[in-house]
């Protein structure tokens, strides 16, 4: 204790403070770099002994141990559209989750939102790393005990895919790769995997099914091949439950509107054809441009498989609840219907209720002029059937998500280091 009631009048010279039963000399004298270096070190052996008789000191994390009834889920890429719905999903159905990501193309407001719904300890936790580190990954699952992957991360634009082809490498392929391995490493024994229709390319027969053969024809869909063939070569020697999810083209949001999607502003160029809807809608951007009118289809645009999210996230719990050791499921996610771009612009304007301009211009390179699935195997093995699968009103769920959040989830998330 510091002796606060030395008479002041005490001659400079004697003077001393009191430590522990100690005597430091007044700090001015010669040797005041050696008191100073005894005072840090008894503070520092103090805070020690007061950390080590905490309990969070002393406790391991509810994520580095595996609990009975629990399923620990690593959520790669959480932050983005899909990721953060199905990690609230996971977390509503008393999952753990461990989102793993980074601002590539994800948005860490929404790992806020998730958060703030559940801020009970053990429940959620975010870890920003790069996939691509090999060190970094390693880390992660030698310092968590998760029961399986979710692996949704990736850059997932066909157009910025053709110009900038090794960054869709990188980040789809490679890091699928380091993923796979620090899964072998470490004893994680599921793998759902975020897949596409892009993997098939432009197919002679419609609609798709599982046997469709895969002839992708940009690298967007080419990388996600790629990472699908590296995940059955290593699955032969393995006794790892893999889902594989094809899915095809992604709208809507949260039905109670606590998630969204919100691109960041320099991939709205590549984004989805909803999210450029809203823009035009809210007058973000002039209008809506349209990229080829001349395709062998009914009305000359393109046609897709749209999915509501809800529903795609909806096939990864089952993908999850069937997984099984030593087996192998692929299967296409979508509605088995088809609907040309100009459907989806009139419907977009109806749900927004915007006469949004609409601009025709050429094709965009990579696109194919129609895709839509066949859900049977889906439908038959897993028990999944779409239920959001009207156009309009998917759209109208996530306009009301665009109206209320003008500036996305706004400020991003403060991470600790």
């Amino acid at each position: 204790m510091l002796n606060a009631n030395r008479a002041r009048s005490q001659p400079r010279s004697t003077r001393s403070v009191s430590l522990g039963g100690m005597d430091y000399a007044d700090p001015k004298k010669k040797n005041n770099v050696v008191g100073k270096v005894l005072l840090a070190a008894t503070l520092t052996t103090l805070c020690i002994i007061m950390l080590k008789q905490s309990p969070s000191f002393t406790s391991p994390s509810l994520f580095s141990r595996h609990e009975p009834g629990v399923i620990h889920v690593l959520v790669t890429g959480g932050a983005g559209y899909i990721g953060s719905h199905a990690a609230l999903r996971l977390l509503r159905d008393s999952h753990r989750v461990t989102i793993v990501g980074q601002s590539l193309s994800g948005n860490l407001g929404a790992v806020k939102v998730l958060q703030e719904i559940f801020p009970e300890p053990g429940r959620l936790q975010f870890i920003y790393a790069d996939l691509g580190d090999a060190k970094a990954v390693n880390k992660i699952f030698s310092e968590n005990a998760f029961d399986a992957v979710m692996h949704f991360a990736a850059v997932a634009y066909v157009g910025e895919s053709t110009l900038d082809p090794l960054k869709y490498y990188h980040n789809i392929t490679s890091n699928t790769l380091l993923v796979l391995e620090a899964m072998a490493a470490h004893g994680v024994q599921t793998l759902i995997y975020s897949s596409t229709c892009a993997t098939y390319g432009e197919p002679e027969k419609m609609p798709i099914t599982e046997e469709t053969p895969q002839l992708p024809i940009n690298p967007y869909g080419k990388a996600k091949k790629m990472a699908e063939d590296i995940i059955l070569d290593f699955h032969k020697n393995s006794n790892m439950a893999v889902m594989i999810l094809r899915y095809f083209n992604v709208i809507g949001s949260d039905p109670e509107g606590r998630l969204g999607e919100a691109p960041r502003p320099e991939l709205r160029e590549h984004g989805r054809i909803s999210g450029a809807c809203f823009d035009a809608a809210r007058g973000i951007i002039p209008g809506l441009k349209v990229r080829g009118t001349d395709y062998k289809t009914p009305d000359g645009t393109c046609i897709r498989d749209y999915i509501d999210v809800t529903d795609l996230v909806d096939a990864h719990v089952k993908a999850l609840e069937k997984a099984t050791p030593g087996k192998v499921g692929i299967y296409n996610v979508g509605t088995g219907r088809g609907r040309s771009v100009k459907e989806f612009v009139e419907a977009c304007k109806k749900a927004t209720g915007v006469s949004i301009k609409v601009e025709y211009l050429a094709r965009r390179p990579g696109d194919y002029a129609e895709v839509f699935s066949d859900p049977t195997k889906i439908r038959r093995e897993l028990n999944w059937t779409a239920k959001y699968t009207d156009l309009q009103e998917s759209l109208q769920i996530a306009w009301r998500w665009q109206k209320s959040h003008r500036q996305g989830y706004g400020s991003s998330l403060t991470m600790a280091s």
